[in-house]
């Protein structure tokens, strides 16, 4: 077939995915792809443990709902993943084994046999690649008497006393570490030094629990996320601390849970509708009156009140909800997308994001997720979000000569890895981060430096042999999101569209009868641990990198 064959090939694409994904708009503007994909393990475990200690009695019925819902969720392997359906994983394996132990020990125990053997096989939580992960898994186990809570790692409580510090240390976990941090100075041997600097700092931790309890209007939620708030409910209530919060939370989860008997992680409101509009937007969409309600959910979803836990001032995007919780990727990809609507009346609200993200920016020129110049992994500098930051800027109108531009292109170039590829927190592996951070470099004029350079090298030579592209490793099958971000770096960068055209024709025949895509879990919960797939992310990255394909085939 001939390139302008090809080209209108694309073209019908494009239309036929654009209008799937208008399918899928709500009325408020939102692009959402049901409640079901986000039915969690990880959030039904974190509900039914803090039911549990919070309220063991009354809400029996749903602890029992609970239970059924992950002895079904489980794996024949043994195992469990997030997202139920995906490959299992250990820390959602290890935590929902625990809590079955806790609240089903008789009736599930041939279930929690099966998670304990998937994970003497994956090695135990020590095989865990998260910190982080394994401190949370440890304390489920010592819950249950499978580790010694004497011998668990001890959540620093006295930091508390030094708030800056500890935004920098825990960034947003700071209200879960503050809530089993006291929990633990009730329940770990302490010395009489360590209980006195606990004492005294106890009032700060319960501040920062409350501070965001209060930002997000005392709900009886944190984040949306009945993970989160399940690990907080039960830090609190085992602490014996702050009843009103405890009740809240149990009265939100009987509000929360699905007719399954699960619950949900947070919803992703903004994420999803910022995705989808960009790539509506690339492919001509944007004077569409359906992207109208688009426009107004970012303008009154905008932050007008500091977020004080975190340190944030106000400006800012979250990933969801009108008081979310501040988002430096959210933040820099609306700030773009509010530059290519139609209008004037975006103009203060980009102003707005545009000095929140330079208020944000690390002192060393990166962004991490809103705690600026903490180190926090999973939160702290991401040469994705930096990227993504940097387009905001540069969307704005910031010149790429300004200090702001420049010292973050400077730690993009040092934070390239040896194989010249680039990480990127909240996706898998790093054919995303490559992708996002060469376009940028391009956009801000230094696509012939040597890092650049090396970036789009690392692309190219981890095509797959049936063009498309996955995390980079052979082993690894190709998904739609990683094979676009790919196609889009590389055009942007300057590549023959001729040499992409069997990525394009993989990406055409990827497409589902309703001419959308699949989706694959790349999205990171947790990095190199729990995953989950993002459908409107998958269909606003196809239509990006088919628009520029047409857009560079036609010149």
């Amino acid at each position: 077939m001939s390139t302008p064959l090809l080209v209108d090939e694309v073209s019908e694409a494009i239309g036929e995915a654009a209008e799937a994904l208008f399918a899928a708009q709500r009325p408020d503007g939102v692009f959402a792809y049901g409640i079901t994909s986000l039915a969690s393990t990880l959030s039904t475990v974190g509900a039914v443990g803090a039911l549990h200690f919070a309220d063991p009695e009354g809400s029996k019925d749903l602890i029992g709902r609970g239970v059924d819902w992950l002895v079904g969720a489980q794996a024949a392997d043994g195992g469990w993943s997030m997202v139920p359906g995906q490959s299992s994983e250990a820390g959602s394996t290890a935590v929902a084994s625990a809590v079955l132990q806790l609240v089903a020990p008789d009736t599930a125990a041939a279930r929690i046999a099966a998670g304990r053997e998937w994970m003497r096989r994956y090695g135990g939580l020590d095989a865990i690649p998260h910190v982080e992960v394994v401190a949370w898994c440890r304390q489920f186990y010592s819950y249950v008497g499978w580790m010694d809570y004497r011998d668990m790692r001890r959540f620093p409580l006295e930091l508390a006393l030094l708030p800056g510090l500890y935004r920098r240390l825990f960034d947003l976990r700071a209200p879960m570490v503050s809530a089993l941090a006291l929990a633990q100075a009730r329940h770990k041997p302490l010395t009489r030094f360590q209980a006195r600097l606990a004492r005294w700092a106890e009032p700060n931790a319960l501040s920062v629990i409350r501070q965001v309890y209060e930002h997000e209007g005392a709900t009886g939620g944190w984040c949306e996320d009945a993970w989160v708030t399940g690990l907080i409910v039960a830090g609190l209530a085992r602490a014996g601390l702050a009843q009103d919060m405890v009740e809240g939370g149990v009265r939100w989860f009987r509000e929360q849970i699905n007719d399954d008997g699960s619950w949900n992680s947070g919803a992703l409101d903004l994420t999803w509708t910022m995705y989808a509009t960009r790539g509506l937007l690339a492919a001509g969409y944007g004077d569409d009156p359906r992207l109208g309600p688009v426009k107004e959910l970012f303008l009154a979803l905008q932050q007008d009140e500091p977020f004080t836990a975190f340190g944030c001032p106000p400006g800012f995007w979250g990933w969801s909800g009108t008081r979310g919780w501040p988002a430096t990727l959210e933040t820099g990809e609306i700030v773009s997308a509010l530059c290519r609507l139609p209008g004037t009346d975006q103009a203060d609200a980009v102003r707005r994001g545009v000095t929140w993200l330079t208020l944000q920016q690390d002192s060393r020129g990166s962004w991490g997720l809103c705690v600026r110049n903490t180190k926090v992994a999973n939160s702290g500098p991401c040469p994705h979000m930096t990227a993504q930051a940097l387009d905001g800027l540069l969307d704005s109108g910031v010149d790429a000569e300004d200090r702001r531009v420049r010292k973050a292109l400077e730690w993009l170039a040092k934070a390239q890895l040896p194989d010249g590829s680039y990480e990127s927190v909240w996706y898998r592996m790093h054919t995303a981060g490559t992708s996002a951070v060469l376009q940028t470099f391009v956009r801000a004029g230094v696509g012939d430096s040597p890092a650049a350079v090396r970036a789009r090298q690392w692309l190219e030579r981890t095509r797959r042999d049936d063009g498309s592209w996955g995390t980079g490793d052979p082993a690894d099958r190709g998904t739609v999101e990683e094979t676009a971000w790919a196609l889009l770096g590389l055009l942007t960068a300057g590549a023959d569209p001729k040499s992409l055209t069997p990525t394009v024709r993989w990406l055409l025949g990827a497409r589902l009868p309703d001419g959308g895509w699949p989706a694959a879990p790349v999205n990171e919960y947790v990095r190199y641990v729990s995953r989950y797939a993002m459908p409107p992310l998958t269909q606003g990255l196809a239509l990006r990198a088919l628009s520029r394909y047409r857009q560079e085939s036609v010149r």
